[in-house]
């Protein structure tokens, strides 16, 4: 045996003399990677239904009832994530002696077993930096987050599956047998379960407004911003606070169509106006709900002679940007809530709300509710 060799395998021993405690057993293990792959599918499960309302299939059409399905399932992938922290880093701390154990590979299976863990635990780490950052709206990596964040869930989630087939027995037996040190283990497990309810508290707010005065590890509160609405990107930092304000500016219909319309913002005040209680549901976890008011997109494409099958796409005034336009299914168009809104809240659109006009519609993640309104094509 080398040197080199020799120092290595005495320091793993001395670390694996270090882990004394029994709380790193398997009946705990078990009992927190139960739980922690419980929270993993939740996430994934909501997190596909986010990537799909806001990039959908050609064959996938989401409905546009009930109004506040993406408002729950995006509230649910983003808070239930940050209370799941706690449950992923006492599962690590749990589990870490066996990164310890010595050879570190000892066959071909078992370097197999390895690599599986080496992309559990690192995919989940990812998950979890990223994630953090992008509600906090600090970008600090050169990748695109919603990409990165998508196609690693996949290979968390498929890892996590493998290593719950491979474990499964292990864990039965090990939740099934009789307990040793059962007051310690459960205070343990209460504490890691204690920490991920004050995460939940502290940040539930952002979605639940009973809980708003708690939400202080939330990037957003209901009841903060212009007209008592949060705002991600104001009218300045999109570049549209002139053309918006512009007294020139025109609403156009124009597409697969009978007639074009070019309506000012006096036209649309002169249409039949309707009111709709919507919520602004972000990506990041927050929405806040709030009484529009405006002119329903299926009067006006009724107006304009569109089919009723016809696919929209609204474009906002701004010049660049993932989400400058977005696209509107018949079933969302259709639906008498879905309002090109003039005022909120029985007051006119603040500017960094979208005035002169903007999309809003029940269902549909906050990115896709195009504000700073210029042109309606019917596809």
């Amino acid at each position: 045996m080398t040197p080199l060799l020799a120092a290595a395998v005495t320091a793993a021993a001395r670390l694996q003399g270090r882990f004394t405690s029994r709380l790193h057993d398997e009946r705990t293990a078990a009992w927190l990677g139960m739980a922690l792959g419980a929270a993993f599918l939740s996430a994934f499960a909501t997190g596909l239904v986010s990537h799909y309302m806001q990039h959908p299939p050609g064959w996938m059409q989401w409905p546009s009832r009930p109004v506040n399905l993406y408002r729950v399932t995006q509230g649910v992938h983003v808070i239930g994530g940050l209370a799941t922290v706690p449950l992923l880093l006492a599962k690590l701390w749990t589990v870490y002696p066996r990164l310890w154990q010595w050879p570190p590979v000892r066959s071909a299976a078992h370097a197999l077993r390895r690599l599986l863990m080496l992309a559990l635990v690192g995919g989940a780490l990812f998950q979890f930096v990223t994630g953090v950052l992008n509600i906090g709206y600090w970008y600090a990596f050169p990748f695109p987050f919603t990409t990165a964040h998508y196609w690693t869930a996949y290979i968390v989630t498929g890892a996590l599956l493998i290593h719950a087939v491979q474990e499964w027995p292990k864990a039965r037996r090990a939740v099934m047998t009789r307990p040793q040190d059962a007051v310690g283990r459960r205070a343990f497990l209460l504490t890691v379960a204690g920490a991920g309810g004050v995460i939940a508290a502290t940040t539930a707010g952002e979605a639940f407004s009973p809980l708003a005065r708690l939400a202080v590890l939330a990037p957003r509160r209901p009841g903060t911003g212009p007209q008592g609405l949060p705002v991600n990107k104001s009218a300045a930092a999109a570049g549209v606070a002139g053309t918006a304000r512009d007294a020139g500016w025109r609403l156009t219909v124009t597409g697969r169509v009978r007639r074009d319309l070019t309506l000012s913002l006096e036209d649309l005040r002169g249409l039949p106006q309707r009111t709709a209680r919507l919520p602004v549901a972000c990506v990041e976890g927050w929405s806040a709900e709030a009484t529009w008011r405006g002119v329903a997109l299926r009067d006006l494409l009724a107006m304009a002679g569109a089919p009723g099958d016809a696919h929209v796409r609204v474009e906002s005034l701004q010049r660049g940007g993932d989400y400058r336009t977005s696209r509107v299914s018949p079933e969302h168009w259709r639906d008498p809530l879905t309002l090109l809104a003039l005022g909120l809240d029985g007051e006119p659109l603040h500017i960094d709300h979208g005035y002169p006009c903007r999309l809003i519609a029940p269902n549909r993640p906050g990115v896709m509710q195009t504000k700073w309104l210029h042109r309606v094509v019917v596809l």
